[in-house]
């Protein structure tokens, strides 16, 4: 299709088809909306191309092999294990092709247009989209941007040659022999532990005091003895300075303590963070959308920016770089756009680090609901006082309930532990739909399985445990 300076007209324009445009398109789509999505790149975004899906693919490969290795443990003997990393990758990229199949085949399915190329606004209300065959223009009466972001990259440390962003270190052909990974926060820590678990010699340079900053440092410690037993070495409040590369390896030097060090290894893998996509040819400035100086648009409480027909949902708005995040800021946009009264709240945004063990926080820590003015108390339950956990020979772990004294409302869960990405869901319900620690107790939980452990939280927090000994009062 060739298209002059003659607009198309279109109800709503989605730019960025990653969790949160292609969510915001079919919502709005759903709502009797002719919707048109832009993309540079494949549907599905980083999340499920370079991100989330990936990482978690090669993430479960690791544990299959370490599971493997240690499956004496059940009476079960597997002699030479190895890993075919070739095929390893095969697995990933076949899990990645189904799931962005399976998107455009919604979008498709949804009657949403799909044009793969560039966007930038000429107007409020225009934006001309093109490719190497095509540019046509579009007149929309709403527009959601959904850029998403990037992966920081350092002056000290450009991408290219042995120094990796996530992108390139989750498309390695091999296992390396060694890594550097220069922060420790969720990525790097997620795939750093991946590759030791392949083997790998890994050294994790963080800035901070601690690895996954921001989470509970009662879950961080497991985390970082897991990593110990796979011989992750963790150098803390270490500033690295610049990097040298060879065509066989790379060094490092980084200062602690005020001495400066080195470490060399095959590859140096860069994770400090990500930058929302808002800085290259869109236009935003053209238009006047109204910026913070991080470079993140500015919205109300349903997505809306300073143009009242123009929304922007996900990592080019305040808040965490989540794909659910994006996804469920999408759907508000697009019902906001139809006139529901829909807005965002952030309380029940769940945080999970795919680590070993994993690692899920939801709602406020003690700290943050004490400062909310709750009369705030913690109850702690062990994976090691749960069947299914011992039964699975995974009891490290905890759940941690956050409650009000007074109220017993919770207020707030953090786990760690096999599986806590997905039990942390059910506090994330609970949050949200004001249950107290009563409710959650009296709730049958199946036995054996990992739940009972948040009923048997709540009944310790209510002083009357039944598998561990209650504290004296």
């Amino acid at each position: 299709m060739v298209v002059g300076d003659a607009s198309l007209d279109i109800d709503t324009l989605v730019i960025g088809a990653g969790p949160g445009g292609y969510v915001a398109a079919i919502r709005a789509a759903q709502l009797g909306q002719k919707v048109l999505i832009v993309d540079k790149s494949e549907v599905g975004g980083v999340c499920l191309n370079r991100g989330c899906i990936p990482s978690k693919a090669l993430i479960a490969a690791a544990h299959q092999y370490e599971s493997a290795k240690h499956a004496d443990a059940f009476g079960v003997s597997v002699e030479n294990v190895k890993v075919d990393f070739s095929k390893t990758q095969e697995f990933k990229n076949s899990v990645v092709k189904k799931l962005t199949g399976g998107v455009a085949g919604l979008l498709k399915g949804n009657k949403v247009e799909v044009f793969h190329g560039e966007c930038m606004f000429i107007s409020e209300n225009e934006a001309r989209c093109f490719n190497e065959h095509e540019s046509p223009r579009y007149r929309f009466k709403h527009c959601i941007i959904a850029t998403g972001s990037r992966p920081i990259e350092l002056k000290a440390f450009p991408f290219g040659g042995r120094i990796l962003s996530s992108t390139e270190a989750l498309n390695l052909p091999e296992i390396p022999k060694s890594l550097v990974v220069i922060g420790g926060g969720y990525i790097g820590a997620e795939l750093g532990q991946m590759f030791s678990k392949f083997g790998t010699k890994v050294t994790i340079l963080e800035g901070m005091d601690t690895i996954l900053n921001g989470f509970d440092p009662d879950m961080t410690k497991l985390v970082v003895k897991s990593m110990n037993k796979t011989g992750v070495e963790i150098i803390t409040n270490a500033k690295a300075e610049s990097a040298e590369q060879t065509d066989k390896d790379v060094t490092v030097k980084y200062q602690v303590n005020g001495e400066t060090k080195e470490v060399t290894a095959d590859y140096l893998l860069v994770t400090v963070g990500r930058r929302p996509n808002t800085d290259g040819d869109l236009g935003l400035d053209l238009i006047g959308i109204e910026m913070t100086d991080r470079g993140l648009i500015k919205v109300d409480h349903q997505g809306r920016t300073n143009k009242p027909n123009i929304f922007a949902i996900g990592d080019v708005v305040a808040g965490p770089a989540l794909a659910h995040k994006a996804s469920y800021e999408g759907k508000v946009a697009a019902e906001a756009i139809a006139g529901h009264p829909s807005v965002v709240d952030y309380k029940v945004v769940p945080a999970v680090a795919f680590v070993d063990p994993e690692c899920a926080s939801v709602g406020y820590t003690e700290k943050e609901a004490k400062e909310k003015g709750y009369k705030a108390k913690a109850a702690k339950f062990p994976f090691a006082g749960n069947g299914r956990a011992l039964s699975l020979n995974n009891a490290d772990g905890f759940v941690k309930l956050i409650f009000d004294e007074e109220t017993q409302l919770v207020l707030g869960c953090h786990i760690a532990g096999i599986e806590a990405s997905n039990l942390i869901a059910e506090l994330g319900l609970a949050i949200e739909m004001g249950a107290t620690l009563e409710d959650i107790a009296l709730t049958i939980h199946a036995h054996p399985t990992l739940g009972e452990i948040v009923m048997e939280t709540a009944e310790l927090a209510l002083g009357n445990p039944i598998h561990v000994i209650a504290p004296r009062r």
